[in-house]
C-alpha cells in the first residue's frame, strides 16, 4: 500500500511537472505576453483621448490663469499656440507612429525592393510612390537603399518614384495635416505628392539616363537580404513602440522649433499680412517659396505648424504647399548624400522635375482653390 502511494505522488508530480512545461511553451508565453501588451494598449488609448480632447482648456489656463497673461496681445497669443500646439503634434505623431510602425513591420526595405524587382516603369512608378508612403526611410539611407534598387534590376524611374515619395508622402505629414487641417488637406497634400512622385519618375524613366549613375555603383554588390522573419504580434507591437521611441526621439526639436517660429508668426504677424508676400495676387511667390524651401532643412513634424501659422495669417494653399514640398522633397542634405551614387548632371535633373511638378501643383491650387 506505501509502494502504491508513493508511485501515486510520484505520478502526480511528474504530471504536473508536465503541465508547467506545457504551460512554459515560447508559443503560450508569446501568446500571454501578447495579450498583456494589446489590455494594456486600450487604457493607453483612453488616457490619449483625455488628454487631447483638455489641450485647449488646460493651454488657456496656463496662458491667462497661471501665468496672468493679457488677452488679446502677441505674446499671451504666441504662448497659447505653443502650449496648445506643442503636445497636440507630439500626441498625434506618437499614435501614429506607432500604427504605421506596425503597418511597417510588414514591409521592410528588403521586402519593398523585391516587390519593386523586374517591375515596369508605368505600374513600378505607381507601385513605388504608394510603397514610399509605408516604408521607413530617411536622407541617411538614400544611399544605401538607391544601389540596392538599381543593381538588382529595379528601374531607374522607379527608383526615383520612390526616394520622392518616401519622405514627402509620409504618415507623418498626412496624420499632421488631418489633425490640422482637416482630411481634405491631407488627402490633396496626398493626392499631389503621389503624383509628383509617379511624374517625376516616369519622366526620369523616359530620359533613359542610367549613364548619371557613378560606375562604382554598378560594380557594388549588396548581397542576397535575408529572407524576413515571421513576427507574431507582439513583436510587431515592440516594433511600432520602438519606432516612437526612435522617430519622435529624433524629430521633438524639429517641432519645437517649427511651433516656435509658428507661435512668433500667430502672435506677431498682421492679419492677412502673408497675403500680400505669399497669396493668389502674387505670380512670384510659388517660385520664391520653392527657392525659399530648398536650402532648408526640416521635416514634415517641423514644417507643418508654420505651414499653419502662414495659412491663418492669408498666405495662399498652393504657395504653401509648394513650399511645404519643396522643404521636404528638395532638401540640401539630401542632395549631398544622392551626390555620392548620382553625377550632378542627373541631380540637375532630379531637382528641375521635381521643381516643375511642386510650381505646377502651387499654381494649380491658387489657380482652382
Amino acid at each position: 500500500m506505501k509502494t502504491n502511494s508513493n508511485e501515486q505522488a510520484a505520478c502526480a508530480c511528474s504530471c504536473r511537472a508536465g503541465e508547467k512545461q506545457v504551460s512554459d511553451t515560447p508559443e503560450i508565453a508569446g501568446k500571454r505576453t501578447t495579450d498583456k501588451q494589446l489590455l494594456l494598449i486600450i487604457p493607453a488609448l483612453f488616457v490619449w483621448w483625455l488628454l487631447y480632447r483638455e489641450l485647449e482648456p488646460i493651454s488657456q489656463w496656463f496662458t491667462y490663469h497661471l501665468f496672468q497673461l493679457k488677452a488679446g496681445t502677441g505674446i499671451a497669443s504666441s504662448f497659447e499656440f505653443f502650449l496648445f500646439e506643442t503636445p497636440k503634434v507630439l500626441l498625434l505623431l506618437a499614435l501614429v507612429v506607432f500604427g504605421v510602425g506596425v503597418v511597417r513591420s510588414f514591409f521592410t526595405p528588403e521586402r519593398t525592393r523585391r516587390i519593386l524587382q523586374g517591375k515596369r516603369e508605368s505600374a513600378g512608378n505607381v507601385l513605388a510612390a504608394l510603397l514610399g508612403i509605408v516604408t521607413p526611410f530617411c536622407s541617411c539611407s538614400a544611399v544605401p537603399l538607391f544601389i540596392g534598387f538599381v543593381t538588382t534590376g529595379v528601374p531607374l524611374g522607379v527608383t526615383f518614384s520612390f526616394l520622392i515619395s518616401a519622405p514627402m508622402v509620409n504618415e507623418i505629414a498626412l496624420v499632421l495635416l488631418y489633425g490640422l487641417f482637416g482630411w481634405k488637406t491631407a488627402a490633396l497634400y496626398m493626392g499631389t505628392g503621389l503624383f509628383i512622385a509617379m511624374f517625376a519618375g516616369w519622366i526620369i524613366g523616359r530620359l533613359h539616363m542610367e549613364k548619371g549613375i557613378e560606375d562604382w555603383v554598378f560594380e557594388s554588390q549588396m548581397g542576397e537580404a535575408a529572407v524576413d522573419e515571421r513576427l507574431d504580434w507582439a513583436a510587431r507591437i515592440r516594433y511600432g513602440l520602438n519606432a516612437v521611441k526612435e522617430i519622435v526621439g529624433k524629430v521633438w526639436p524639429f517641432v519645437l522649433a517649427g511651433i516656435a517660429v509658428g507661435a512668433g508668426i500667430h502672435g506677431y504677424v498682421p492679419e492677412n499680412f502673408m497675403a500680400s508676400i505669399m497669396g493668389k495676387g502674387a505670380w512670384w511667390s510659388v517660385p520664391t517659396a520653392v527657392l525659399i524651401g530648398i536650402p532648408m532643412y526640416s521635416n514634415a513634424a517641423g514644417i507643418i505648424p508654420i505651414v499653419q501659422a502662414l495659412l491663418e495669417k492669408g498666405a495662399a494653399l498652393g504657395t504653401v504647399l509648394a513650399f511645404m514640398m519643396s522643404v521636404i522633397a528638395l532638401s540640401l542634405p539630401e542632395f549631398v548624400i544622392l551626390r555620392k551614387v548620382l553625377k550632378p548632371r542627373l541631380i540637375a535633373v532630379f531637382i528641375a522635375v521635381v521643381g516643375t511638378g511642386i510650381l505646377v501643383v502651387g499654381f494649380l491650387f491658387n489657380a482652382v482653390i
